[in-house]
């Protein structure tokens, strides 16, 4: 038998016809502790279905040091057929009650420490597809709230410029890396657009096609975000975190494989990688 907590829907700000930022807080008002990265599951009432309990996971944008609620970034599902929880979600209104388990997963916890003990200083590099771009905002925030030194750089794709979520917060944070310098907080946030073409993205001057497209070098030189950090991408220097599609894991490592890098599922005898993934699809 599932126990679920129940929820009461906070706040609901729509960004697109089939994109939500939503959050809710517990019930009895009291927040689990929880670590970045980590997804929970949201259940709601189906009236065509005598009202069962229909659950689907999500990734948590809201970071642990964040004590007043859950923040999630949802699409809608409408092909082929309408999500029957999605669809739910975004009709919510404020006030309205939903049910949750407790927070869970580890594949795309932060690593913070070395196999053989010593504190990780890679640089960490997050890929994040259309809504997988969630837990990055949780990675930011989190990193951001306990003073983390490393350097921190956030990839988005999206099809349309509108699905750039959080926009404003990751370019609210990179231009208080500059601000502050890199020695007190060191982020970049670069972004994507898959259909550069389409009117709607007639503006976009940044990087075009998928999000893995950053990782791919260009004709006799480095890639876009070795471009960014200044030097080649290393096993020493760095390490990635994927949240997506199936094709933008593969798209990222079909490059990065070559230069030695491991996922953590493949993770060599001493327990080293450079990659950790979570896919959606």
């Amino acid at each position: 038998m599932v126990l679920d907590n129940k929820g009461i829907v906070t706040y609901t700000q729509f960004l697109r016809e089939d994109l939500v930022i939503l959050r809710f807080v517990p019930e009895n008002g009291i927040m689990p502790e929880y670590r970045t990265g980590q997804f929970l599951t949201i259940g709601v009432p189906i009236p065509s279905e005598n009202f069962k309990i229909v659950r689907r996971a999500y990734s948590i944008a809201s970071h642990p040091e964040n004590k007043k609620y859950f923040e999630f970034v949802i699409r809608w599902v409408r092909k082929p057929l309408p999500g029957r929880v999605t669809t739910h979600l975004f009709y919510a209104s404020e006030g309205d009650q939903i049910f949750w388990g407790e927070p869970t997963g580890n594949a795309l916890a932060i690593s913070n420490t070395l196999p053989n003990g010593e504190p990780d200083k890679r640089r960490i590099i997050c890929v994040g597809g259309g809504t997988g771009i969630a837990p990055f905002v949780a990675y930011a925030q989190h990193l951001h709230a306990v003073g983390d030194k490393r350097e921190i750089i956030i990839l988005h794709g999206a099809s349309y410029v509108d699905e750039l979520s959080y926009k404003g917060l990751f370019t609210k944070l990179d231009d208080e890396s500059i601000d502050r310098g890199k020695d007190k907080w060191n982020f970049k946030y670069r972004a994507a657009i898959s259909r550069p073409k389409e009117w709607f993205n007639r503006s976009w001057k940044g990087q075009t096609g998928r999000v893995e497209s950053f990782f791919k070098p260009k004709p006799g030189g480095l890639s876009p975000i070795e471009e960014l950090v200044g030097e080649e991408l290393t096993k020493d220097n760095s390490i990635i975190y994927i949240c997506g599609y199936q094709g933008t894991i593969d798209g990222v490592m079909e490059v990065m494989k070559a230069r030695g890098f491991v996922t953590e599922h493949d993770k060599r005898e001493d327990g080293s990688f450079e990659v950790k993934y979570e896919s959606y699809g």
